[in-house]
């Protein structure tokens, strides 16, 4: 598949003030894409505004929103949409994981994790393809490929992002519609100081910002899929869909007690 144009229409992107949001913003604008920045720092996404603009002389909106609170999803769509904005990419990349046992973490916690992992991009990509957006890009990540003791509620709400996404990919397949999933491994981003879960250069399947954007776009190019960025994530995930459900557990449980 082909015909895929960036240049002079509007892409929507969540989780923009950092990490893979922040690259996949720079490099829309950096092929010509006008972008509506939203997280909740609106000082980062009004720096990052102006950066884009002054290298790439495309335009930006600014749109801050708490997507893990009820009601913020529409609101931001509303928002982005205004002064005759047509969204032609939306970019669920907002999300956050804790690195604890299940009761260790507040309930409140985990209840903001789903909503802002789960609920907004699904409320988010409905009104997309209701007003007929023909891009998405759900960033989910590998822990959805298998349950993660000690991440137990974000490996659930990332395995939540990636079915859903796929299964609306499938029904729409034919039509034009492209949906892209994104299944990161390892990324040194904010996410990984949130999340308690350090990585470094040595890191197995270590990816930059960069690489993840550079998978993605190319997957949008081709049409609608599901990438995972890098050969040892991508051997990974097929490894953990293959072996016995309970060397898994055991397996995972393992990797997140070596982090620190």
């Amino acid at each position: 598949m082909s015909g895929w144009v960036y240049a002079g229409r509007w892409a929507l992107v969540t989780g923009a003030s950092a990490g893979i949001g922040e690259a996949l913003a720079r490099e829309l604008a950096a092929r010509g894409m006008h972008v509506a920045l939203s997280a909740r720092r609106e000082d980062r996404l009004r720096a990052l505004a102006g950066e884009i603009e002054a290298a790439h002389g495309v335009r930006t909106a600014v749109v801050p929103a708490d997507l893990s609170e009820e009601g913020a999803a529409a609101r931001l769509w509303t928002a982005a949409g205004e002064e005759g904005r047509a969204i032609h990419l939306l970019v669920n990349n907002a999300g956050f994981g804790s690195k604890a046992e299940f009761l260790a973490i507040a309930l409140h916690r985990q209840t903001e994790m789903v909503r802002l992992n789960c609920i907004a991009p699904m409320e988010l990509m409905h009104l997309a393809l209701g007003a007929g957006t023909p891009g998405v890009v759900n960033v989910a990540s590998i822990a959805g490929y298998q349950p993660v003791p000690m991440m137990a509620a974000y490996s659930a709400s990332k395995a939540f992002l990636m079915t859903l996404s796929e299964a609306v990919g499938e029904e729409l397949r034919g039509s034009g519609t492209r949906i892209v999933t994104v299944n990161p491994g390892p990324v040194a981003t904010e996410f990984q100081q949130v999340a308690g879960t350090e990585v470094n250069a040595r890191t197995l399947g270590i990816r930059t910002p960069q690489q993840v954007v550079a998978a993605a776009l190319e997957a949008l190019e081709a049409g609608t899929g599901t990438v995972v960025p890098g050969f040892p994530n991508r051997l990974g995930a097929v490894a953990v869909r293959v072996a016995p459900r309970s060397l898994v557990l055991k397996a995972a449980k393992k990797m997140m007690k070596a982090f620190r």
